[in-house]
């Protein structure tokens, strides 16, 4: 981290040594945080221009970067051991948020293509701002606005668009009380008390929704049922394993051909992935094979 920072001086601000001796910064720290986070895509996703607008939820790197190497080992798993690469792998970024986070790692590790829809229009605005002042990221990816909160898909997807892969990051709570206490368990995990507000940033849209992740995700995979043909593989990480029971549930309701839960982990955190497609063998390898995922 020292050496990041001597290259990325806006987060030397924020180093202190832990009581191991390793230099480190205050992860309750949202500033210190959006720092690290800036200095990391700059130095390895080749994001110079990256910055959030105030309140807004700072995702973190690694774990996202795990969702689309997961992502890419299910692509794989399909293609012959071959990783389907480069710009004609379109991804369907349900909530891209204003950080964009999906489509600058996408972009990095697999050249992949994104469209990013949101409900935010400073989210999206924020997110346009980071495609446009980042070569790499201004050709390939495009933000939508969703303008119905009810809807997934619809609204933000031509009729003559496919996608390889549906990513989503849903919200977690179900109301801004929900949120709150979370964040004070997170204050007393990290040993501090008497804090106000969210130490993870975050606004109401990207928290919470009514009836939390649970809720959101039966909606999307309802709604996928009706784009069928129009994405391989639908997918979105699932927070509380508790969760996935009821989610095969509803899973059975639409008939998907297969369904893959895979175990997620950064650190203390736990997480999982919940994937699903509705093409059988014969539509795999003709989708495989019109939309070049061996190249």
């Amino acid at each position: 981290m020292q050496q990041l920072s001597e290259t990325y001086p806006a987060l030397s601000a924020f180093l202190s040594l832990s009581p191991a001796g390793k230099t480190t910064i205050d992860f309750a720290d949202n500033a210190a945080v959006i720092a690290l986070n800036s200095a990391l895509l700059a130095r390895h996703h080749g994001a110079q221009a990256w910055s959030l607008p105030e309140g807004y939820l700072c995702p973190p790197v690694p774990g996202r970067a795990d969702y689309l190497h997961h992502l890419a080992d299910l692509m794989t798993r399909d293609n012959r051991d071959v990783v389907p690469h480069g710009p004609l792998i379109e991804i369907l970024d349900l909530g891209v948020g204003a950080g964009c986070i999906f489509p600058i790692l996408g972009r990095s590790l697999y050249g992949w293509s994104f469209v990013g829809s949101d409900i935010d229009e400073v989210a999206l605005a924020n997110a346009k701002k980071i495609c446009s002042d980042n070569e790499a990221l201004s050709e390939y990816v495009k933000v939508r606005l969703q303008k119905n909160q009810s809807h997934y898909f619809k609204g933000v997807t031509g009729s003559d668009e496919q996608f390889d892969a549906v990513i989503c990051n849903p919200p977690f709570y179900s109301n801004e009380e929900e949120a709150l206490e979370a964040s004070d368990r997170k204050w007393r995990n990290l040993g501090k008390s008497n804090n106000a507000g969210r130490n993870f940033g975050g606004t109401s849209k990207e928290l919470y929704c009514p009836g939390g992740e649970l809720s959101f995700i039966r909606g999307m995979i309802a709604e996928s049922f009706f784009y069928a043909r129009k994405v391989y593989w639908f997918t979105t990480l699932v927070s509380r394993k508790e969760h996935i029971h009821d989610l095969r549930r509803a899973l059975q309701k639409v008939r998907p051909t297969e369904v893959v839960v895979i175990p997620m982990s950064q650190g203390q955190k736990s997480s999982q992935l919940l994937a699903w497609t509705f093409l059988d063998d014969q539509q795999r390898r003709h989708w495989r094979d019109s939309r070049f995922w061996g190249n």
